[in-house]
């Protein structure tokens, strides 16, 4: 252990800490040196996801002293960039979520920043309408999104209600670099703050006003939404309220809750991995289906982002995932938009870099701008306010990412379960009134405009070790010159660290992107390989796209491409 791990370790176990829980942790750790040295050999990183990071003690967990910092170091910026400051907060389901929102909240309350906080549990679409209907200067959500239980999170949001972006959140991390984590808080009794009106509950009429603007982006026009059975879990987080209130508001009666699921509990203790990308997180919902016959599943994660489904097939229930469902959702809003009307000027939809190719084609059949942003719905919500500013706004129809993010309004900056949720029932009551399943849809847009298949593959890295791995991936990714990747030539790598495409023939053309971590290689045949470090987690991902005659040459290319890449990890 070198002097400097020592010296914050020492720090914390001589300090009189206020949490018993990380009191006993540092007792527990006392001769265990891996576990200190993974404790206190850096602080959690902050970007533009904010911090995550497992709930315990140290600088690099996240815990009543590291959430303090990175509030005074936000409340710091804003009082340096704005005169009359306000900040919105929300938290979800899980362990600490509520702990910390009020001690983020002591913190605003201290620097002279008014708060207004969600008496309850909130999807983050929630505090992105709030900030937004309230006018405040920004906000927080503590969420971990969906990281297994031991995990927790401070999501930071600008004035438009978007999570804020590159160059913001170096400022702001240059403030929060300033504090020190124990001498430098200033903290305001959240009781006292209450009482002297620095801290107010966020009124039910701006919930009432977000559920109203949810159901404003309905385009559905059939009368049998009732009949659609419905299963819904929120996988013990902060949907259930908002996501069951919109579908009953606009005729869905016909819901079942997933008992085990229905309450918050930040354990998760029937779904271990609250991600509804993974089939494990669905089953119970499925299993409920099966028993009730319903014919639609419905997941929203812990902080009601993101929605996964699944749909009856025969006798089973098939996952969709989040390109398919995305995909799903753009054809059927620009169906109903030019059937009633609505379709804007030059209309304008949003995906990320490595959400499935084929959503361009099915924008061009419909004379909708599709446009790339990098990985993170932030990007999206950025471009959204890119068109507000120039009195455009209108002109946004969706934006979706492959993650089980969606959004088709203009009135959050964020993906939106609920939302999602709504348009996800009236399309399939939709294609129900005509005989059709999703299913049967889905082939019909590959028939029409040809197979692609999207997967990823997550590589985990923990500790101090993990991070050093990580970067000699990516530093050998870019010194390697691969010729080929599974077969298929490689013609040209994008590199949007550097912001530069370098094509097999050494020219190179410069990415209008914000500068990112990710490397995209492009394969004959209309397909691709993406690679990007998580910003907020220790782990790395790989996404893959193929394009192919059939379903069968796909699957066996996509195999082959991610052998590939686990032997490539393995050997650096």
């Amino acid at each position: 252990m070198n002097s400097r791990i020592r010296e914050i370790w020492n720090m914390w176990k001589n300090r009189d800490l206020e949490d018993c829980d990380l009191v006993r942790e540092l007792k527990e750790i006392e001769n265990d040196e891996e576990g200190i040295i993974d404790r206190f050999y850096k602080d959690l990183e902050f970007g533009t996801g904010g911090l995550r990071g497992i709930i315990g003690v140290g600088n690099n967990r996240m815990n009543i002293y590291t959430v303090a910092k990175v509030s005074q170091g936000y409340a710091d910026y804003l009082s340096r960039t704005s005169t009359s400051q306000s900040i919105a907060i929300a938290y979800d389901s899980r362990i600490n979520s509520d702990v910390f929102a009020r001690t983020a909240a002591e913190v605003f309350a201290a620097n002279g920043i008014k708060v207004y906080i969600y008496k309850e549990l909130m999807p983050t679409p929630a505090l992105s309408f709030a900030i937004r209907y309230l006018g405040c200067s920004g906000g927080v959500v503590i969420t971990a999104s969906h990281n297994p239980s031991k995990y927790n999170g401070y999501k930071v949001y600008g004035a438009d209600g978007c999570q804020i972006t590159t160059d913001v959140a170096k400022d702001i991390l240059e403030c929060i670099n300033r504090v020190d984590i124990f001498l430098d808080i200033k903290k305001r009794s959240f009781t006292d703050a209450l009482i002297e009106g620095s801290i107010s509950f966020i009124e039910e009429e701006v919930v009432d006003k977000y559920i109203a603007a949810v159901s404003s982006e309905s385009l559905s026009n059939v009368e049998s939404n009732e009949n659609v059975s419905i299963v819904y879990t929120p996988l013990n987080g902060a949907g259930r309220y908002c996501v069951t209130r919109v579908l009953r508001e606009n005729g869905y009666k016909n819901i079942v809750i997933v008992k085990e699921q229905e309450f918050p509990d930040g354990s998760f203790p029937t779904c271990p991995y609250p991600n509804p990308e993974i089939s494990d997180a669905m089953k119970l919902g499925i299993d409920y289906a099966i028993r009730t016959e319903s014919e639609l599943v419905l997941a929203t994660d812990p902080d009601c982002d993101r929605v996964g489904i699944a749909v009856k097939n025969g006798p089973d229930y098939k996952l969709l995932t989040g390109n398919e469902t995305g995909m799903l959702l753009l054809d059927y809003i620009c169906k109903q938009r030019n059937m009633l009307g609505t379709m804007p000027n030059h209309p304008v939809a949003f995906k990320s870099i490595v959400t499935i190719d084929m959503a361009i084609k099915i924008a061009e059949y419909y004379g909708v701008e599709m446009q790339e942003v990098l990985t993170g719905f932030k990007f999206i919500g950025e471009q959204i306010g890119y068109l507000e500013e120039k009195g455009e706004k209108e002109r946004f129809i969706f934006g979706f990412e492959e993650s089980y993010g969606y959004l088709s309004g203009t009135y959050v900056r964020d993906k939106d379960g609920v939302n999602a949720s709504l348009l996800i029932c009236e399309m399939f009551a939709y294609y129900k009134e005509q005989g059709k399943t999703l299913l049967e849809v889905l082939n019909s847009l590959y028939a029409q405009f040809g197979y692609c298949l999207n997967s990823q593959r997550c590589y985990q890295f923990e500790g101090a070790e993990g991070l050093k791995k990580m970067n000699m991936i990516m530093q050998s990714l870019r010194e390697e010159r691969f010729a080929e990747i599974a077969g298929r030539r490689v013609l040209a790598v994008k590199d949007y660290k550097k912001s530069i495409i370098k094509y097999q023939d050494n020219t190179e053309e410069v990415i209008y992107l914000p500068k990112s971590n990710v490397l995209k290689f492009i394969l004959e045949g209309n397909s691709s390989i993406v690679v990007r470090p998580s910003g907020t987690e220790p782990k790395m991902k790989a996404y893959f796209s193929v394009s192919a005659e059939t379903q069968e040459k796909a699957e066996a290319l996509r195999k082959q491409m991610e052998e590939e890449c686990d032997d490539f990890f393995m050997i650096i």
